[in-house]
């Protein structure tokens, strides 16, 4: 009997549960060490202040994996995109087609609303994700380089 994958968007309740994606996609990316959210920090920001959307795949009733995402604006284009911040899908379910569902799932919201693009960042030690990203056509935007200000240097630079 083959497997029926289904979506949900999070709610209230679900805190709980996006947090332990987190961590689980933490500490497979060796970074557990950096999580410092909490449930009321997640609740806050995902549910009241409605910066961040969660949705869940499941396949028997059962949350097998996440996506964790967000808009974004393209001035170049002049509309949303959507930024996919985490993605993550159990160990056991790895391999059967339920991460490619789920970004599926992300372009085909992205397409419904209007948006231009569906973009993403991913850890350059990550090959089999890259692997799969290339496979489904996403381009690898190599003439762009990341940069990051947080912490106290975050703090500094607002006082200047």
């Amino acid at each position: 009997m083959e497997a029926k994958l289904t979506f949900r968007n999070a709610e209230r309740k679900d805190t709980p549960l996006i947090l332990e994606f987190i961590k689980k996609l933490a500490e497979y990316e060796k970074m557990s060490d950096e999580v410092v959210a909490d449930e009321n920090t997640l609740a806050n920001w995902i549910f009241d202040k409605q910066k961040a959307e969660v949705i869940f795949a499941c396949v028997d009733g059962k949350e097998i994996g996440f996506a964790l995402f967000f808009h974004n604006f393209s001035t170049f284009l002049g509309r949303a995109g959507i930024y996919l911040e985490d993605l993550y899908v159990l160990p056991e379910y790895r391999g059967l087609g339920f991460g490619k569902a789920l970004l599926k799932k992300l372009a085909a919201i992205a397409v419904e609303r209007g948006c231009g693009r569906l973009e993403w960042w991913c850890l350059d030690w990550n090959k089999p994700s890259i692997d799969f990203y290339l496979s489904i056509g996403a381009k690898p935007m190599s003439d762009w380089t990341t940069y990051r200000i947080t912490g106290e240097t975050l703090k500094d630079l607002a006082k200047q």
